[in-house]
């Protein structure tokens, strides 16, 4: 990535105000045309968003979009959409005892609402407040039930079964966070009463552990900051196997995707874990070694983002693609959507760039040398997404963000006719994300109240 460029942030703002105006029109398109009935909305095909079914992770982005376009622009229209279908379909992510994605889709919804009301952005209503709050206390608790026990802790275990840990996952534990804030626990078998702060604490050591890589030596692709999706371990005594990718090319290559998830949760984490006393993580080796652990994940992961990316801070699909070698010297030059080897993932951007732009504020705030590469890659990316190819301005598209990529390697994506790779095309969780970005980067422009997940508990 290019860190050279001298990037104002605040000039980036009427740019940011006409993603807005299309985000709302995209979101508008999406309620009125999209026929829930088939099933979440994945991705689009032909500028029109589908379904795919694997497993049901993006109907929170979808309505939590709606929440984020009123939480800019005060519309009630986004509001209605939001809370109506929060109230009428998402009960089924809460309960969801099949998937790891809680917090994806549930703090997109109900803790987004539950955040709006804490900010003084809706008005307070008791009720409204308390089942917000128990959606979130259910999806915490169900989330954390998804336990695989390892010889050095454990982790929540994917929709593929208890020996697969997803890097994935390092976002969706901020539920737990909240449940446990909230009082809750996960009771088990004979009351057994479980604590969620420390499970989310416990996968967060396995996904730092295993998913990530330091230099260190641990097979001969260990490079400082490289991710493997998945993580295979062995059930019956608890320990480690392998490396292994779902998504990504190989468990030996970093699918960047699965990279940024890395890149925005621990930064989230180590945010949160800022604002508790020290006394709540004795049982756990002290705050220090926590904050540690956060620390070196997220720094070793957002290097490799920078050093593995173009120049504009878009990355391609996956850092070993086989047809990568045919595009030359591709980390210097500007990403080009439309080559005709590998495709760019510009989700992974919009999901990286949000933790780019909070470890850079974490470390400046906690006077740590090293803030500046990462407030700047973080500006970078964002000044990227705003521009062609990336941001889509046709109306007929009913995507956000160009040039996202769901499970390449088997073909799902869209090839339009005339192109060797799939391009052009939109996702629900990358244009969620991007609105994130966009809502975190307006905030620090406008010298608003801080952008952060845990803005829905009480102060």
């Amino acid at each position: 990535m290019n860190l050279d460029v001298n990037i104002n942030a605040a000039d980036l703002l009427p740019e940011i105000n006409k993603f807005w105006e299309l985000s709302g029109k995209k979101i508008l398109d999406i309620e009125k045309n999209y026929d829930p009935n088939q099933g979440s909305p994945v991705f689009t095909v032909q500028g029109k968003y589908t379904t795919k079914g694997w497993t049901e992770w993006t109907q929170g982005f979808q309505y939590g979009s709606a929440v984020l376009q009123y939480d800019v622009t005060g519309e009630e229209e986004f509001l209605e959409i939001a809370k109506k279908n929060t109230i009428e379909k998402m009960a089924s992510h809460v309960s969801h005892i099949g998937v790891h994605d809680h917090g994806f889709n549930n703090i997109s919804t109900y803790g987004n609402l539950l955040r709006l009301m804490q900010e003084g952005k809706t008005p307070f209503n008791e009720w409204e407040k308390h089942f917000y709050e128990l959606a979130l206390k259910l999806s915490a608790a169900v989330q954390a039930s998804r336990w695989t026990k390892t010889v050095d802790g454990g982790y929540i275990h994917t929709f593929n079964g208890a020996h697969s840990l997803f890097v994935d996952t390092i976002r969706t534990i901020r539920v737990l966070m909240v449940g446990h804030a909230l009082g809750h626990s996960l009771m088990g078998e004979n009351d057994v009463k479980i604590s969620l702060l420390e499970r989310a604490i416990e996968h967060a050591k396995a996904t730092a552990k295993y998913s990530i890589f330091y230099g260190e030596g641990r097979d001969i692709y260990d490079l400082w900051g490289r991710t493997a999706h998945e993580c295979i371990f062995n059930v019956k005594d608890g320990n480690y196997r392998c490396p292994n990718s779902q998504q990504g090319y190989t468990g030996f290559s970093t699918w960047t995707r699965g990279l940024s998830w890395a890149m925005a949760g621990f930064p989230e984490e180590l945010e949160y874990i800022d604002t508790m006393p020290e006394e709540a993580f004795a049982p756990f080796g002290g705050k220090q070694a926590i904050v540690d652990m956060c620390l070196k994940a997220a720094k070793a992961t957002c290097d490799f983002y920078i050093d593995h990316t173009c120049t504009d801070g878009i990355p391609f699909w996956d850092t070993g693609a086989p047809n990568l070698h045919k595009l030359g010297d591709y980390y210097n030059e500007t990403s080009n959507p439309y080559n005709e080897y590998e495709p760019i993932d510009s989700s992974a951007a919009c999901i990286g760039a949000q933790g780019l732009l909070r470890l850079g504020k974490y470390m400046k705030e906690n006077n740590m040398e090293g803030h500046e590469k990462y407030t700047k890659a973080g500006w970078v990316v964002v000044s990227s997404l705003l521009k062609a190819p990336y941001i889509s301005s046709d109306d007929a598209h009913q995507g956000l963000i160009l040039h996202s990529i769901y499970h390449h390697p088997n073909g799902w994506d869209h090839i339009p006719e005339g192109s060797k790779i799939p391009c052009g095309e939109s996702s629900m969780w990358g244009d969620y994300h991007a609105r994130e970005l966009m809502l975190l980067a307006r905030r620090i422009i406008k010298d608003e109240p801080y952008y952060a997940f845990f803005n829905c508990l009480d102060k």
